[in-house]
């Protein structure tokens, strides 16, 4: 599958059952998972990263 279809029946999952509160912690988790990635592969933002959490 796509990214574009996987965030179309996403939204259309959203949509239909009504639950647009997910919609903020799917986009927490995933800038959560891009910091997490983007920090073990960087030296330079590790000691930030470990700061916050």
């Amino acid at each position: 599958m796509s990214r574009q279809a996987i965030l179309a029946e996403y939204w259309e999952f959203l949509k239909f059952r009504k639950k647009f509160w997910l919609a903020p912690i799917v986009a927490i988790l995933v800038c959560l998972g891009v910091l997490l990635a983007f920090a073990s592969s960087s030296a330079t933002i590790s000691p930030f990263l470990y700061m916050m959490f």
